[in-house]
């Protein structure tokens, strides 16, 4: 689950700006964005907070993060239940899952209206639950690669072996 940084984080942080609907049809520059935060090794947590962010502000007047099957249950009812406490209504409930339907998040979303989302809402809300699927997995591929040597073995270090002398 997304938690709220300290304010000094997220003024360090670069963070995709708020935008018009008209600025980014169908969240290609929140995309962009995401795309670029994974390549350059950002952090999980602030790629999903940059999804969420980018949805947000395009939707309009909605509250939105990302849980994942592992946060605590107890948690995420407490979540549900201060929304409901400032009149937030659930708005949408999205699963996020690989391409083998194997459930690796949630999108949960509030908005201080009852309604439901338009069918461009559900295409942008759609969007980024690929996008989040995307940034979950390769976070999943990279803790479960190994440096080098075996799973559980650190790597033998030796000497800088030295040129024979006879090829010289």
């Amino acid at each position: 689950m997304i938690k709220s940084d300290s304010t000094a984080d997220r003024k360090s942080r670069k963070s995709m700006p708020c935008q018009s609907e008209q600025a980014i049809p169908h969240l290609s520059s929140a995309e962009e964005w995401v795309l670029q935060s994974i390549s350059a090794g950002a952090s999980l947590p602030e790629v999903l907070h940059g999804i969420c962010s980018a949805l947000d502000c395009q939707i309009g007047n909605v509250v939105s993060f990302i849980s994942r099957p592992g946060d605590d249950p107890a948690e995420l009812a407490e979540i549900a239940t201060k929304a409901a406490l400032f009149g937030l209504h659930t708005f949408c409930s999205e699963a996020i899952a690989t391409e083998k339907d194997e459930l690796i998040g949630s999108l949960e979303m509030y908005c201080s209206s009852l309604r439901s989302p338009s069918a461009s809402e559900s295409q942008w809300i759609e969007r980024a639950s690929r996008l989040a699927a995307i940034a979950i997995k390769l976070d999943q591929e990279a803790a479960h690669q190994v440096p080098c040597g075996l799973k559980g073995n650190p790597p033998e270090r030796r000497g800088v072996l030295e040129w024979p002398v006879f090829l010289n």
